[in-house]
Protein backbone atom coordinates (compact mmCIF):
# COMPACT_ATOMS: atom_id res chain seq x y z
CA UNK A 1 0.00 0.00 0.00
CA UNK A 2 1.34 3.41 -0.88
CA UNK A 3 -0.68 5.76 1.36
CA UNK A 4 1.03 5.76 4.76
CA UNK A 5 1.07 8.58 7.31
CA UNK A 6 4.53 8.67 8.88
CA UNK A 7 4.76 12.12 10.50
CA UNK A 8 4.72 12.48 14.28
CA UNK A 9 2.30 12.84 15.93
CA UNK A 10 0.34 10.47 13.73
CA UNK A 11 -2.42 12.14 11.71
CA UNK A 12 -4.41 8.86 11.83
CA UNK A 13 -7.43 9.27 14.09
CA UNK A 14 -7.38 6.37 16.60
CA UNK A 15 -11.19 6.27 16.62
CA UNK A 16 -12.06 6.36 12.91
CA UNK A 17 -8.76 5.34 11.32
CA UNK A 18 -8.97 8.44 9.11
CA UNK A 19 -5.67 9.90 7.95
CA UNK A 20 -6.07 13.66 7.66
CA UNK A 21 -3.13 13.96 5.25
CA UNK A 22 -4.18 11.35 2.68
CA UNK A 23 -7.96 11.40 3.35
CA UNK A 24 -7.75 7.63 3.64
CA UNK A 25 -9.38 5.37 6.24
CA UNK A 26 -7.06 2.70 7.67
CA UNK A 27 -7.93 -0.51 9.50
CA UNK A 28 -7.59 -0.25 13.28
CA UNK A 29 -7.26 -4.03 13.63
CA UNK A 30 -3.80 -5.39 14.36
CA UNK A 31 -1.86 -6.67 11.32
CA UNK A 32 -2.48 -10.31 10.45
CA UNK A 33 0.59 -12.44 9.66
CA UNK A 34 0.73 -13.29 5.98
CA UNK A 35 3.10 -15.46 3.95
CA UNK A 36 5.56 -13.64 1.71
CA UNK A 37 3.86 -12.85 -1.62
CA UNK A 38 6.74 -14.45 -3.53
CA UNK A 39 6.33 -17.80 -1.76
CA UNK A 40 4.96 -20.60 -3.94
CA UNK A 41 1.75 -21.40 -2.07
CA UNK A 42 -1.70 -22.46 -3.23
CA UNK A 43 -4.82 -21.51 -1.33
CA UNK A 44 -5.56 -25.17 -0.40
CA UNK A 45 -2.04 -25.62 1.05
CA UNK A 46 -2.49 -22.42 3.05
CA UNK A 47 -5.89 -23.60 4.28
CA UNK A 48 -4.78 -27.12 5.22
CA UNK A 49 -1.72 -25.77 7.05
CA UNK A 50 -3.97 -24.66 9.92
CA UNK A 51 -5.33 -28.16 10.57
CA UNK A 52 -4.03 -29.77 13.76
CA UNK A 53 -2.43 -33.17 14.09
CA UNK A 54 -4.14 -35.48 14.61
CA UNK A 55 -6.97 -34.27 12.41
CA UNK A 56 -10.28 -33.22 14.03
CA UNK A 57 -12.72 -36.04 14.74
CA UNK A 58 -15.90 -34.06 14.07
CA UNK A 59 -17.28 -33.78 10.48
CA UNK A 60 -15.96 -31.23 8.02
CA UNK A 61 -19.20 -31.19 6.01
CA UNK A 62 -22.74 -32.48 6.59
CA UNK A 63 -25.56 -32.68 4.04
CA UNK A 64 -28.59 -31.30 5.92
CA UNK A 65 -31.04 -33.18 3.69
CA UNK A 66 -29.57 -36.67 4.02
CA UNK A 67 -27.46 -36.39 7.16
CA UNK A 68 -24.47 -37.81 5.26
CA UNK A 69 -21.16 -36.36 6.40
CA UNK A 70 -17.53 -36.08 5.31
CA UNK A 71 -14.80 -36.20 7.95
CA UNK A 72 -11.59 -34.18 7.83
CA UNK A 73 -9.51 -37.30 7.04
CA UNK A 74 -12.11 -38.21 4.44
CA UNK A 75 -11.95 -34.72 2.93
CA UNK A 76 -8.18 -34.81 2.59
CA UNK A 77 -8.31 -38.32 1.21
CA UNK A 78 -10.90 -37.41 -1.43
CA UNK A 79 -9.08 -34.21 -2.42
CA UNK A 80 -5.84 -36.16 -2.83
CA UNK A 81 -7.51 -38.95 -4.83
CA UNK A 82 -9.34 -36.53 -7.10
CA UNK A 83 -6.20 -34.45 -7.64
CA UNK A 84 -4.33 -37.60 -8.64
CA UNK A 85 -7.00 -38.68 -11.13
CA UNK A 86 -7.28 -35.22 -12.70
CA UNK A 87 -3.55 -34.55 -12.83
CA UNK A 88 -3.09 -35.82 -16.40
CA UNK A 89 -6.31 -34.29 -17.68
CA UNK A 90 -6.08 -30.72 -16.36
CA UNK A 91 -3.10 -28.42 -16.93
CA UNK A 92 -2.10 -25.52 -14.74
CA UNK A 93 -4.01 -22.40 -15.80
CA UNK A 94 -6.90 -24.32 -17.39
CA UNK A 95 -10.27 -22.72 -16.68
CA UNK A 96 -12.79 -25.28 -15.40
CA UNK A 97 -16.51 -24.53 -15.28
CA UNK A 98 -18.47 -25.99 -12.37
CA UNK A 99 -22.22 -26.20 -12.86
CA UNK A 100 -23.67 -28.10 -9.93
CA UNK A 101 -26.09 -27.73 -7.03
CA UNK A 102 -24.56 -27.66 -3.55
CA UNK A 103 -23.31 -31.03 -2.31
CA UNK A 104 -20.51 -32.71 -0.39
CA UNK A 105 -18.45 -33.21 -3.54
CA UNK A 106 -18.37 -29.51 -4.48
CA UNK A 107 -15.79 -28.32 -1.91
CA UNK A 108 -13.74 -31.46 -2.65
CA UNK A 109 -13.74 -30.49 -6.32
CA UNK A 110 -12.84 -26.85 -5.53
CA UNK A 111 -9.86 -27.89 -3.40
CA UNK A 112 -8.63 -30.42 -5.96
CA UNK A 113 -8.82 -27.99 -8.88
CA UNK A 114 -7.12 -25.21 -6.93
CA UNK A 115 -4.37 -27.63 -5.87
CA UNK A 116 -3.69 -28.39 -9.54
CA UNK A 117 -3.41 -24.71 -10.39
CA UNK A 118 -6.62 -24.80 -12.41
CA UNK A 119 -8.92 -21.77 -12.43
CA UNK A 120 -12.27 -22.66 -10.85
CA UNK A 121 -15.25 -20.97 -12.48
CA UNK A 122 -18.51 -21.88 -10.71
CA UNK A 123 -21.84 -20.81 -12.17
CA UNK A 124 -25.47 -20.87 -11.09
CA UNK A 125 -26.92 -24.30 -11.98
CA UNK A 126 -30.30 -22.63 -12.48
CA UNK A 127 -28.93 -20.55 -15.39
CA UNK A 128 -30.37 -21.10 -18.83
CA UNK A 129 -28.40 -22.51 -21.76
CA UNK A 130 -28.18 -19.03 -23.24
CA UNK A 131 -26.78 -17.61 -19.98
CA UNK A 132 -24.24 -20.42 -19.69
CA UNK A 133 -23.10 -19.81 -23.27
CA UNK A 134 -22.48 -16.19 -22.37
CA UNK A 135 -20.39 -17.20 -19.34
CA UNK A 136 -18.44 -19.72 -21.41
CA UNK A 137 -17.64 -17.03 -23.97
CA UNK A 138 -16.23 -14.89 -21.13
CA UNK A 139 -14.11 -17.41 -19.22
CA UNK A 140 -13.35 -19.87 -22.07
CA UNK A 141 -13.20 -23.08 -20.00
CA UNK A 142 -11.51 -26.20 -21.38
CA UNK A 143 -13.59 -28.58 -19.22
CA UNK A 144 -16.78 -28.56 -17.17
CA UNK A 145 -17.98 -30.49 -14.13
CA UNK A 146 -21.74 -30.85 -14.20
CA UNK A 147 -24.56 -33.10 -13.01
CA UNK A 148 -27.12 -35.06 -14.98
CA UNK A 149 -29.58 -32.22 -14.44
CA UNK A 150 -27.29 -29.48 -15.78
CA UNK A 151 -25.19 -31.10 -18.52
CA UNK A 152 -27.70 -30.27 -21.29
CA UNK A 153 -27.11 -26.55 -20.72
CA UNK A 154 -23.50 -26.66 -21.91
CA UNK A 155 -22.37 -25.71 -25.41
CA UNK A 156 -21.92 -28.90 -27.45
CA UNK A 157 -18.19 -28.37 -27.96
CA UNK A 158 -17.35 -28.16 -24.23
CA UNK A 159 -16.25 -31.54 -22.75
CA UNK A 160 -17.59 -32.38 -19.31
CA UNK A 161 -17.44 -34.84 -16.41
CA UNK A 162 -20.58 -35.87 -14.55
CA UNK A 163 -20.29 -35.39 -10.79
CA UNK A 164 -23.09 -37.88 -10.13
CA UNK A 165 -21.60 -40.61 -12.33
CA UNK A 166 -19.99 -43.83 -11.07
CA UNK A 167 -16.74 -42.85 -12.83
CA UNK A 168 -16.44 -39.63 -10.84
CA UNK A 169 -17.31 -41.40 -7.60
CA UNK A 170 -14.47 -43.83 -8.29
CA UNK A 171 -12.13 -40.80 -8.51
CA UNK A 172 -12.83 -40.19 -4.81
CA UNK A 173 -11.86 -43.67 -3.65
CA UNK A 174 -9.03 -43.60 -1.08
CA UNK A 175 -5.41 -43.54 -2.16
CA UNK A 176 -2.36 -43.27 0.06
CA UNK A 177 -2.12 -39.79 1.56
CA UNK A 178 -0.27 -38.05 4.35
CA UNK A 179 -2.33 -37.85 7.54
CA UNK A 180 -1.13 -34.29 8.08
CA UNK A 181 -2.92 -33.11 5.00
CA UNK A 182 0.20 -32.78 2.85
CA UNK A 183 0.02 -33.94 -0.76
CA UNK A 184 2.72 -35.89 -2.54
CA UNK A 185 4.96 -33.65 -4.63
CA UNK A 186 4.37 -35.75 -7.73
CA UNK A 187 0.67 -34.84 -7.60
CA UNK A 188 0.66 -31.17 -6.67
CA UNK A 189 2.01 -28.60 -9.06
CA UNK A 190 3.95 -25.51 -8.11
CA UNK A 191 1.34 -22.81 -7.68
CA UNK A 192 2.24 -19.20 -6.96
CA UNK A 193 0.04 -16.86 -4.97
CA UNK A 194 -0.13 -14.51 -7.94
CA UNK A 195 -1.63 -17.27 -10.12
CA UNK A 196 -5.34 -16.98 -10.92
CA UNK A 197 -7.46 -19.24 -8.72
CA UNK A 198 -11.04 -18.50 -9.74
CA UNK A 199 -13.24 -16.65 -12.18
CA UNK A 200 -16.48 -15.66 -10.50
CA UNK A 201 -19.23 -13.84 -12.30
CA UNK A 202 -20.37 -10.36 -11.33
CA UNK A 203 -22.33 -7.53 -12.84
CA UNK A 204 -19.89 -5.11 -11.19
CA UNK A 205 -21.14 -1.54 -11.36
CA UNK A 206 -22.56 -1.61 -14.90
CA UNK A 207 -25.12 -4.43 -14.88
CA UNK A 208 -23.29 -6.37 -17.63
CA UNK A 209 -21.96 -9.78 -16.58
CA UNK A 210 -18.18 -9.92 -16.24
CA UNK A 211 -15.69 -12.56 -15.13
CA UNK A 212 -13.83 -11.52 -11.97
CA UNK A 213 -10.31 -12.99 -11.83
CA UNK A 214 -9.24 -13.73 -8.25
CA UNK A 215 -5.81 -15.07 -7.33
CA UNK A 216 -4.63 -17.48 -4.65
CA UNK A 217 -3.16 -14.42 -2.87
CA UNK A 218 -6.57 -12.71 -2.92
CA UNK A 219 -8.14 -15.64 -1.09
CA UNK A 220 -5.24 -16.06 1.33
CA UNK A 221 -5.38 -12.38 2.30
CA UNK A 222 -9.17 -12.47 2.53
CA UNK A 223 -9.32 -15.56 4.72
CA UNK A 224 -6.38 -14.73 7.02
CA UNK A 225 -8.34 -12.14 9.13
CA UNK A 226 -11.20 -14.62 9.53
CA UNK A 227 -8.79 -17.24 10.81
CA UNK A 228 -7.17 -14.73 13.18
CA UNK A 229 -10.56 -13.61 14.51
CA UNK A 230 -11.65 -17.06 15.67
CA UNK A 231 -8.37 -18.78 16.53
CA UNK A 232 -9.06 -18.07 20.20
CA UNK A 233 -12.25 -20.17 20.16
CA UNK A 234 -11.72 -23.49 21.93
CA UNK A 235 -14.83 -25.17 20.49
CA UNK A 236 -15.09 -25.11 16.68
CA UNK A 237 -18.27 -23.61 15.28
CA UNK A 238 -20.97 -25.61 13.54
CA UNK A 239 -21.96 -23.43 10.65
CA UNK A 240 -25.00 -23.86 8.42
CA UNK A 241 -24.43 -22.64 4.88
CA UNK A 242 -27.59 -21.54 3.08
CA UNK A 243 -25.91 -19.25 0.53
CA UNK A 244 -24.95 -20.66 -2.91
CA UNK A 245 -21.47 -22.10 -3.35
CA UNK A 246 -20.95 -20.42 -6.75
CA UNK A 247 -21.34 -16.95 -5.19
CA UNK A 248 -18.32 -15.30 -3.53
CA UNK A 249 -20.15 -15.47 -0.18
CA UNK A 250 -20.59 -19.24 -0.26
CA UNK A 251 -17.37 -19.94 -2.19
CA UNK A 252 -15.17 -18.40 0.52
CA UNK A 253 -17.20 -19.75 3.43
CA UNK A 254 -17.25 -23.37 2.28
CA UNK A 255 -13.45 -23.36 1.94
CA UNK A 256 -12.31 -21.13 4.83
CA UNK A 257 -14.13 -23.24 7.42
CA UNK A 258 -11.57 -26.01 6.88
CA UNK A 259 -8.78 -23.71 8.12
CA UNK A 260 -10.82 -23.12 11.27
CA UNK A 261 -11.62 -26.79 11.83
CA UNK A 262 -15.33 -25.94 11.69
CA UNK A 263 -18.22 -28.13 10.61
CA UNK A 264 -20.35 -26.93 7.69
CA UNK A 265 -23.95 -28.09 7.57
CA UNK A 266 -24.72 -27.66 3.89
CA UNK A 267 -28.24 -26.84 2.75
CA UNK A 268 -28.41 -28.73 -0.52
CA UNK A 269 -31.99 -27.84 -1.42
CA UNK A 270 -33.71 -24.53 -2.13
CA UNK A 271 -33.81 -22.28 0.93
CA UNK A 272 -36.73 -22.94 3.22
CA UNK A 273 -36.92 -21.03 6.48
CA UNK A 274 -38.64 -23.78 8.45
CA UNK A 275 -36.22 -26.43 7.23
CA UNK A 276 -33.33 -24.14 8.18
CA UNK A 277 -34.62 -23.71 11.73
CA UNK A 278 -35.25 -27.44 11.96
CA UNK A 279 -31.68 -28.12 10.85
CA UNK A 280 -30.31 -25.66 13.43
CA UNK A 281 -32.05 -27.75 16.07
CA UNK A 282 -31.05 -31.14 14.59
CA UNK A 283 -27.35 -30.39 14.01
CA UNK A 284 -26.86 -27.95 16.93
CA UNK A 285 -25.79 -25.17 14.59
CA UNK A 286 -23.91 -22.29 16.24
CA UNK A 287 -23.32 -19.89 13.33
CA UNK A 288 -25.74 -19.06 10.54
CA UNK A 289 -24.60 -16.85 7.61
CA UNK A 290 -27.54 -15.60 5.56
CA UNK A 291 -28.53 -13.35 2.68
CA UNK A 292 -31.04 -10.58 3.59
CA UNK A 293 -34.13 -12.29 2.08
CA UNK A 294 -33.41 -15.40 4.18
CA UNK A 295 -33.06 -13.28 7.32
CA UNK A 296 -36.41 -11.63 6.62
CA UNK A 297 -38.04 -15.05 6.12
CA UNK A 298 -36.74 -16.28 9.51
CA UNK A 299 -37.95 -13.11 11.25
CA UNK A 300 -41.42 -13.41 9.74
CA UNK A 301 -41.79 -17.00 10.92
CA UNK A 302 -40.67 -16.02 14.40
CA UNK A 303 -43.12 -13.11 14.52
CA UNK A 304 -46.10 -15.00 13.12
CA UNK A 305 -45.67 -18.50 14.51
CA UNK A 306 -43.15 -18.22 17.30
CA UNK A 307 -39.98 -20.28 17.53
CA UNK A 308 -41.06 -23.91 17.92
CA UNK A 309 -37.54 -25.30 17.59
CA UNK A 310 -34.73 -25.65 20.09
CA UNK A 311 -32.32 -22.95 18.96
CA UNK A 312 -30.28 -22.83 22.15
CA UNK A 313 -27.10 -23.77 20.25
CA UNK A 314 -27.33 -20.74 17.92
CA UNK A 315 -24.80 -18.05 18.89
CA UNK A 316 -24.40 -15.89 15.80
CA UNK A 317 -26.38 -14.91 12.71
CA UNK A 318 -24.33 -13.12 10.08
CA UNK A 319 -25.85 -11.27 7.13
CA UNK A 320 -24.23 -9.94 3.97
CA UNK A 321 -24.88 -9.55 0.26
CA UNK A 322 -27.22 -6.53 0.16
CA UNK A 323 -28.13 -3.47 2.26
CA UNK A 324 -30.10 -4.27 5.41
CA UNK A 325 -32.41 -1.82 7.17
CA UNK A 326 -32.18 -1.02 10.89
CA UNK A 327 -35.77 -2.02 11.53
CA UNK A 328 -35.22 -5.58 10.29
CA UNK A 329 -32.17 -5.89 12.54
CA UNK A 330 -34.24 -4.70 15.52
CA UNK A 331 -37.00 -7.17 14.66
CA UNK A 332 -34.44 -9.95 14.50
CA UNK A 333 -33.05 -9.00 17.92
CA UNK A 334 -36.53 -9.02 19.45
CA UNK A 335 -37.25 -12.51 18.10
CA UNK A 336 -33.85 -14.14 18.64
CA UNK A 337 -33.03 -12.84 22.10
CA UNK A 338 -29.74 -14.59 22.84
CA UNK A 339 -28.29 -14.58 19.33
CA UNK A 340 -25.62 -12.08 18.32
CA UNK A 341 -25.96 -10.37 14.96
CA UNK A 342 -23.16 -9.58 12.55
CA UNK A 343 -22.90 -7.92 9.17
CA UNK A 344 -20.27 -7.52 6.50
CA UNK A 345 -19.59 -5.64 3.31
CA UNK A 346 -17.61 -6.60 0.26
CA UNK A 347 -17.87 -7.52 -3.39
CA UNK A 348 -16.88 -10.32 -5.69
CA UNK A 349 -14.23 -7.89 -6.91
CA UNK A 350 -12.79 -7.67 -3.38
CA UNK A 351 -12.83 -11.46 -2.92
CA UNK A 352 -15.36 -11.11 -0.13
CA UNK A 353 -15.67 -8.95 2.97
CA UNK A 354 -13.65 -5.79 3.60
CA UNK A 355 -15.77 -4.53 6.50
CA UNK A 356 -17.12 -6.73 9.32
CA UNK A 357 -19.28 -6.22 12.38
CA UNK A 358 -19.68 -8.78 15.17
CA UNK A 359 -21.17 -9.17 18.62
CA UNK A 360 -22.04 -6.23 20.86
CA UNK A 361 -20.94 -3.72 18.21
CA UNK A 362 -23.94 -4.89 16.18
CA UNK A 363 -26.26 -3.46 18.84
CA UNK A 364 -24.42 -0.18 19.36
CA UNK A 365 -23.95 0.49 15.64
CA UNK A 366 -27.16 -0.99 14.27
CA UNK A 367 -27.30 -0.63 10.49
CA UNK A 368 -23.54 -0.54 10.08
CA UNK A 369 -21.63 -3.23 8.17
CA UNK A 370 -18.62 -2.81 10.45
CA UNK A 371 -15.04 -1.63 10.45
CA UNK A 372 -12.25 -2.23 7.96
CA UNK A 373 -10.60 -5.62 8.24
CA UNK A 374 -6.86 -5.87 8.74
CA UNK A 375 -4.79 -4.82 5.74
CA UNK A 376 -7.59 -2.94 3.98
CA UNK A 377 -7.95 0.78 3.22
CA UNK A 378 -10.97 2.82 2.20
CA UNK A 379 -11.87 6.22 0.84
CA UNK A 380 -15.22 7.96 0.65
CA UNK A 381 -15.19 9.99 -2.55
CA UNK A 382 -17.53 12.71 -3.75
CA UNK A 383 -18.95 11.20 -6.98
CA UNK A 384 -19.17 14.62 -8.63
CA UNK A 385 -15.88 16.32 -7.66
CA UNK A 386 -13.75 13.21 -7.02
CA UNK A 387 -12.59 14.69 -3.71
CA UNK A 388 -11.96 12.28 -0.81
CA UNK A 389 -14.25 13.10 2.12
CA UNK A 390 -13.79 13.09 5.93
CA UNK A 391 -15.80 10.97 8.41
CA UNK A 392 -19.62 11.13 8.39
CA UNK A 393 -19.79 12.56 4.84
CA UNK A 394 -21.53 10.31 2.28
CA UNK A 395 -19.90 9.46 -1.02
CA UNK A 396 -18.81 6.54 -3.18
CA UNK A 397 -16.98 3.78 -1.29
CA UNK A 398 -13.50 3.02 -2.62
CA UNK A 399 -11.44 0.07 -1.32
CA UNK A 400 -7.78 -0.87 -1.64
CA UNK A 401 -5.81 -3.88 -0.45
CA UNK A 402 -4.25 -7.17 -1.45
CA UNK A 403 -7.65 -8.82 -1.67
CA UNK A 404 -8.72 -6.71 -4.67
CA UNK A 405 -9.24 -8.70 -7.88
CA UNK A 406 -6.67 -9.06 -10.61
CA UNK A 407 -9.23 -7.69 -13.06
CA UNK A 408 -12.09 -8.66 -15.36
CA UNK A 409 -11.09 -11.45 -17.72
CA UNK A 410 -10.73 -10.21 -21.30
CA UNK A 411 -12.08 -6.76 -20.42
CA UNK A 412 -9.28 -4.22 -19.99
CA UNK A 413 -11.63 -1.26 -20.38
CA UNK A 414 -13.97 -2.31 -17.56
CA UNK A 415 -10.99 -3.17 -15.36
CA UNK A 416 -9.39 0.25 -15.81
CA UNK A 417 -12.74 1.95 -15.19
CA UNK A 418 -13.28 0.04 -11.95
CA UNK A 419 -9.71 0.07 -10.56
CA UNK A 420 -7.74 3.31 -10.83
CA UNK A 421 -3.97 3.63 -11.34
CA UNK A 422 -3.37 3.66 -7.56
CA UNK A 423 -5.21 0.39 -7.05
CA UNK A 424 -8.47 1.79 -5.66
CA UNK A 425 -11.56 -0.30 -6.40
CA UNK A 426 -14.56 1.94 -7.09
CA UNK A 427 -17.48 -0.01 -5.64
CA UNK A 428 -20.37 2.01 -7.05
CA UNK A 429 -21.94 1.96 -3.57
CA UNK A 430 -22.84 5.09 -1.63
CA UNK A 431 -22.06 5.27 2.07
CA UNK A 432 -20.17 6.97 4.87
CA UNK A 433 -17.76 6.02 7.66
CA UNK A 434 -18.63 7.56 11.02
CA UNK A 435 -16.33 9.03 13.66
CA UNK A 436 -15.80 5.57 15.17
CA UNK A 437 -14.76 3.99 11.87
CA UNK A 438 -18.00 2.12 11.13
CA UNK A 439 -19.27 2.00 7.56
CA UNK A 440 -22.93 2.63 6.74
CA UNK A 441 -23.98 1.71 3.20
CA UNK A 442 -26.77 3.93 1.92
CA UNK A 443 -27.48 2.43 -1.51
CA UNK A 444 -26.08 1.84 -4.96
CA UNK A 445 -24.88 5.16 -6.32
CA UNK A 446 -26.67 4.71 -9.62
CA UNK A 447 -29.95 3.74 -7.92
CA UNK A 448 -30.47 6.91 -5.89
CA UNK A 449 -33.68 8.73 -6.73
CA UNK A 450 -33.07 12.41 -7.61
CA UNK A 451 -36.27 14.20 -6.58
CA UNK A 452 -36.42 18.01 -6.69
CA UNK A 453 -32.66 18.17 -6.20
CA UNK A 454 -32.75 15.84 -3.19
CA UNK A 455 -31.32 12.32 -3.08
CA UNK A 456 -33.70 9.60 -1.93
CA UNK A 457 -32.18 6.16 -1.10
CA UNK A 458 -34.62 3.41 -2.16
CA UNK A 459 -33.44 1.22 0.73
CA UNK A 460 -34.74 3.76 3.26
CA UNK A 461 -38.26 3.59 1.83
CA UNK A 462 -38.11 -0.20 1.44
CA UNK A 463 -37.20 -0.54 5.10
CA UNK A 464 -40.25 1.53 6.09
CA UNK A 465 -42.58 -0.36 3.75
CA UNK A 466 -41.56 -3.71 5.19
CA UNK A 467 -42.71 -2.50 8.61
CA UNK A 468 -46.33 -2.53 7.36
CA UNK A 469 -48.08 -5.69 8.60
CA UNK A 470 -49.77 -6.30 5.23
CA UNK A 471 -46.60 -6.01 3.13
CA UNK A 472 -44.49 -9.12 2.57
CA UNK A 473 -41.88 -7.57 0.27
CA UNK A 474 -41.22 -4.14 -1.20
CA UNK A 475 -38.92 -2.51 -3.72
CA UNK A 476 -38.58 1.13 -4.75
CA UNK A 477 -37.22 2.59 -8.00
CA UNK A 478 -37.09 6.06 -9.56
CA UNK A 479 -39.82 7.04 -12.02
CA UNK A 480 -39.48 10.01 -14.42
CA UNK A 481 -41.49 13.09 -13.50
CA UNK A 482 -41.62 16.26 -15.58
CA UNK A 483 -41.75 18.58 -12.59
CA UNK A 484 -39.65 16.77 -9.97
CA UNK A 485 -37.18 14.96 -12.25
CA UNK A 486 -37.79 11.62 -10.56
CA UNK A 487 -40.24 10.36 -7.94
CA UNK A 488 -40.31 7.14 -5.88
CA UNK A 489 -42.31 4.24 -7.30
CA UNK A 490 -43.01 1.22 -5.09
CA UNK A 491 -43.52 -2.42 -6.04
CA UNK A 492 -45.43 -4.24 -3.33
CA UNK A 493 -46.04 -7.90 -2.50
CA UNK A 494 -49.13 -8.03 -0.28
CA UNK A 495 -49.63 -10.55 2.47
CA UNK A 496 -52.02 -13.29 1.24
CA UNK A 497 -55.62 -12.29 1.86
CA UNK A 498 -54.77 -8.60 2.30
CA UNK A 499 -56.83 -5.88 0.58
CA UNK A 500 -54.18 -3.22 1.07
CA UNK A 501 -54.51 -0.52 -1.61
CA UNK A 502 -52.16 2.07 -3.07
CA UNK A 503 -53.66 5.00 -1.13
CA UNK A 504 -53.09 3.23 2.18
CA UNK A 505 -49.48 2.62 1.23
CA UNK A 506 -48.90 6.23 0.18
CA UNK A 507 -50.48 7.50 3.41
CA UNK A 508 -48.40 5.07 5.49
CA UNK A 509 -45.17 6.44 4.02
CA UNK A 510 -46.28 10.10 3.98
CA UNK A 511 -46.69 10.03 7.76
CA UNK A 512 -43.04 9.07 8.22
CA UNK A 513 -40.98 10.95 5.61
CA UNK A 514 -40.36 14.39 4.15
CA UNK A 515 -42.60 15.36 1.21
CA UNK A 516 -39.94 14.73 -1.45
CA UNK A 517 -39.56 11.12 -0.26
CA UNK A 518 -43.25 10.23 -0.58
CA UNK A 519 -44.30 7.29 -2.77
CA UNK A 520 -46.05 8.58 -5.90
CA UNK A 521 -46.81 5.34 -7.77
CA UNK A 522 -47.61 1.84 -6.48
CA UNK A 523 -47.68 -1.50 -8.30
CA UNK A 524 -48.72 -4.81 -6.75
CA UNK A 525 -46.76 -7.85 -7.94
CA UNK A 526 -46.38 -11.49 -6.92
CA UNK A 527 -42.68 -11.36 -6.03
CA UNK A 528 -39.74 -8.97 -6.06
CA UNK A 529 -36.99 -10.08 -8.49
CA UNK A 530 -33.66 -10.54 -6.68
CA UNK A 531 -30.33 -12.13 -7.34
CA UNK A 532 -29.07 -14.91 -5.09
CA UNK A 533 -27.23 -12.58 -2.72
CA UNK A 534 -30.48 -10.74 -2.06
CA UNK A 535 -29.92 -7.63 -4.17
CA UNK A 536 -33.08 -6.34 -5.82
CA UNK A 537 -32.96 -6.50 -9.62
CA UNK A 538 -34.18 -2.96 -10.19
CA UNK A 539 -33.49 -3.17 -13.91
CA UNK A 540 -36.27 -5.74 -14.24
CA UNK A 541 -38.58 -3.52 -12.21
CA UNK A 542 -37.81 -0.57 -14.49
CA UNK A 543 -38.68 -2.73 -17.49
CA UNK A 544 -41.97 -3.71 -15.85
CA UNK A 545 -42.75 -0.08 -15.03
CA UNK A 546 -42.05 0.92 -18.63
CA UNK A 547 -44.62 -1.58 -19.86
CA UNK A 548 -47.22 -0.68 -17.24
CA UNK A 549 -46.85 3.09 -17.48
CA UNK A 550 -46.10 3.32 -21.17
CA UNK A 551 -42.91 5.22 -20.51
CA UNK A 552 -39.31 4.31 -21.10
CA UNK A 553 -37.20 4.34 -17.89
Amino acid sequence: MSDHCSSSPSPIDPRSGFCSETKTFHSLSPPVPLPSPSLALSFPCFTFSFLPSPLPLHPAYIDSSTGLSLSFPGLLSQVHSLTTHLHSRISKGDVVLVLSPAGLTVPVLYFALLSLGAVVSPANPASTSHEISRLVSISKPSLAFVTSSTSHKLPLELPFILLDSSDFKSFLEPLHYNNYGEFDTDVNRVVYQSDPAAILYSSGTTGRVKGVVLTHRNFIVGVAPLVAAVRTCTVPAILMLTVPLFHIYGFVYVLKTVALGETVVMQTERFNARQTLRAVEQFRVTNLPLAPPALLALVRIAEEEGLKWDLSSLRMVYCSGAPLGKELIHRFSRCFLNVQFGQGYGMTESSGGCFRLYGQEGTKYSGSVGRLVSGCEAKIVDPVTGVALPPSCPGEIWIRGQQIMKGYVGDVESTSTTIDHEGWLKTGDLGFINDDGFLFVVDRLKELIKCRGYQVPPVELEDLLQMHPDITEAAVIPYPDEEAGQVPMAFIVRRPGSNLNDKQIKDFISEQVAPYKRIRHVFFIDSIPKNLSGKILRRKLRELASVQMGSRL
